[in-house]
């Protein structure tokens, strides 16, 4: 016979019932959540060929740059100029030819062993501001909107090239490269260094004179960079300074050393006698030594036996001539010049 359940019975069931299908909701709600979490969102139209830690080692490098560059065009424009990096960024070709004021001031070069052509840009307020000063005058810049004369493009090429020369000492620490101007264009639109949708590094420093500002924008096209992109990383750009720095200071010792003084000595013979003997010298005696006159003497250099000579007269003077080196063997050794 059937069991006829009682209403507490199907209350229990339905609540039952209930709970379960909030469980399942929950835990479907969870791993949708997860799935969410899992997704990446990628832009196609500006892939990240380069990694973060390639881009932090180019940021490294080129805040030095940013250093040196500053001191060397303080020195040209004889007034205080501050260099400040101010992003590394990977985007478009199209994109940063977008992004530059037209007339512009745009050089473009290469830098052997980087294939392809690079770019240099000066917003027009800092080239009008470097013009002026360099003319005597105080930095203010009263007109943008035109093109450079040929006199502006000479004085803009002699700071280029001062750029040239600082980069080519940051990147060395990388990769030595040599670089070599190819153009200089006034409209942007001109410079066609890769196709539109090429991936280019980017590199902006902000550079300020007196009360004027503006802007230096450097190019590289993923595809310059391509054949030394191993090279970029965090790990090769320290050994590269401690390297660096250890060659540095090897020159600095040595020349600190070519004019250190040293005595030296020329031991003619030598020969042992008793303290009797000794005591009786007198003026006139002869003693005997065990060296042949055809014997090489002992050149002493601060102490230490380092060369072997032969006397003789140079003129009327009496010199030497130094026929041999000697190595010391079990004992610290160094050179003099």
């Amino acid at each position: 016979m059937a069991k006829i359940l009682s209403q507490d019975e199907i209350d229990a069931l339905l609540s039952t019932v209930s709970s379960s299908d909030d469980v399942g909701v929950a835990s479907s709600e969870v791993a949708d959540e997860d799935k969410l979490r899992s997704i990446v969102v990628y832009d196609f139209k500006h892939p990240n060929r380069v990694s973060k830690d390639q881009l932090r080692t180019l940021e490294n490098m080129h805040d030095n740059f940013a250093g040196h560059i500053g001191s060397v065009l303080s020195n040209m424009q004889r007034a205080m100029l501050d260099v400040d990096l101010v992003s590394v960024d990977q985007i478009t070709y199209s994109e940063f030819i977008m992004s530059l004021v037209s007339p512009s001031c745009t050089f473009t070069y290469t830098a052997d062993p980087l294939e392809g052509a690079c770019i240099v840009d000066f917003n027009p307020t800092l080239t009008y501001a470097f013009v002026e000063r360099m003319f005597g005058g105080s930095g203010k810049v009263l007109d943008t909107g035109r093109e450079m004369t040929g006199i502006e493009k000479s004085l803009m090429n002699r700071i280029v090239s001062v750029v040239y020369k600082e980069l080519a000492a940051a990147w060395a620490h990388i990769c030595p490269i040599n670089i070599e101007q190819a153009s200089l264009e006034t409209n942007p639109q001109f410079v066609q260094i890769v196709p539109p949708g090429e991936t280019v590094i980017v590199i902006s420093f902000q550079l300020k004179l007196f009360q004027t500002t503006g802007l230096m924008t450097l190019c590289y096209p993923y595809m310059a960079l391509e054949s030394i992109i191993g090279k970029l990383s965090a790990q090769n750009w320290i050994d590269a300074t401690k390297r660096k720095s250890a060659e540095k200071d090897t020159e600095i010792n040595l020349g600190n050393l070519q004019d250190l003084n040293l005595p030296v000595s020329a031991v003619l013979a030598e020969t042992k006698i008793s303290i009797r003997d000794y005591m009786h010298l007198e003026i006139g005696d002869v003693l005997t030594t065990e060296s042949k006159i055809n014997e090489e003497m002992v050149i002493n250099l601060a102490g230490r036996h380092k060369y072997s000579a032969r006397p003789g007269l140079v003129g009327r003077k009496r010199g030497l001539m130094i026929t041999n080196h000697v190595e010391e063997v079990g004992k610290e050794s160094f050179n003099a010049g």
